[in-house]
């Protein structure tokens, strides 16, 4: 049993309840006696979590962060570079993995809050963030990375995802591609939105008829990218190049075309880096994200607010858009057959 269930049976919000059971003013008399009905029925006791959502903020020297996965060398490379400017700070990091599921999301941020972090670093999933707003305390900051959030506003460092995704494309199309496959993630998930778009809007900027394009959604892992490609240069018109929308999706497609020893007749452009991706025959031509920089500057951006978090010097919310370039080693320069 948690503050969140009493405060869905009492009808109320759950910083409500954290009033009603430290008596603190500004709760309507019925309202308190609901909340305290519930809260004997439920038999409910209050944890950390509440105390948290009423204290005077007092500096624990941690800072929580969520990453997609841990293992992900893009999310490691930025857990790293956060960790670097916080030990500057003296400040310990307490990571957690997002899976890519809203209730662990919830789940970990609540871990992070009963644990009286200073501040929240958030890779967030495809749900609503407004679940912020009611458990977060007051003068706790957070910045997220890599995505936007939905229902909540905050700072945010993030790739450009859209502009580098239709550079990409761009890139193929340039050597005489017309026949791409675009693969991507969830697609629930904020970036493969982005990375779809910019995909599509380079199609359409060099006016690829829709007969010519393949959007392959929800491909989470190198062996379903490796499965889709398989099946899609097997297909009747097969895809002469092919966009790749995260790095575990290119080593997937890498794979597949090794397997059918294709590596050298279709076009691959992958976003972001992939290990070793430079010492294949052909390299391996990628959008190349700057997760170091990212996570330095999410971790700055987090500083910056705790030490002005009792003024309005960096009050207004920030999109911080770190640049991508375009790497070119071999695979995103191959023509199509015709040419």
């Amino acid at each position: 049993m948690t503050i969140r269930d009493v405060a869905r049976e009492a009808g109320v919000g759950i910083k409500t309840v954290s009033r009603v059971i430290n008596n603190e003013p500004n709760v309507a008399p019925a309202t308190g006696e609901r909340v305290r009905a519930v809260i004997a029925q439920l038999q409910w006791e209050p944890d950390s979590l509440a105390s948290n959502l009423r204290r005077v903020h007092a500096r624990t020297k941690s800072i929580g962060l969520l990453l997609g996965s841990v293992d992900n060398p893009f999310a490691a490379t930025i857990h790293r570079a956060i960790e670097d400017v916080a030990a500057q700070h003296g400040v310990a990091v307490l990571a957690s993995s997002l899976d890519e599921d809203p209730v662990r999301e919830v789940s970990a941020v609540e871990n992070f809050l009963r644990r009286k972090v200073d501040g929240l670093i958030l890779t967030c999933s495809t749900g609503s963030q407004a679940y912020l707003s009611e458990i977060l305390p007051e003068k706790v900051p957070v910045v997220f990375i890599d995505r936007e959030p939905s229902d909540y506003i905050a700072d945010v460092v993030r790739s450009d995802n859209f502009g580098g995704a239709a550079m990409g494309t761009r890139h193929l199309l340039g050597r005489g591609h017309r026949r791409i496959a675009g693969i991507f993630d969830k697609t629930g998930i904020w970036t493969a939105q982005q990375r779809k778009a910019g995909f599509l809007s380079a199609l359409d900027e060099f006016e690829v008829d829709e007969g010519l394009r393949t959007v392959v959604d929800d491909v989470t892992t190198s062996a379903a990218a490796e499965t889709v490609v398989q099946n899609l240069l097997s297909s009747p018109r097969p895809p002469t190049a092919i966009f790749s929308s995260q790095n575990l999706i290119t080593v997937g497609v890498v794979r597949a075309l090794r397997k059918l020893g294709r590596q050298h007749e279709v076009a691959v452009v992958g976003f972001d880096e992939i290990e070793l991706g430079d010492l294949l025959d052909p390299g391996i031509t990628v959008i190349a994200q700057h997760p170091a920089r990212i996570g330095t500057i999410a971790a700055e951006r987090m500083f910056q607010r705790l030490e002005n978090r009792t003024s309005d010097a960096v009050h207004e919310a920030a999109d911080l858009v770190s640049n991508v370039d375009l790497v070119i080693r071999g695979s995103g320069e191959i023509a199509p057959p015709l040419l």
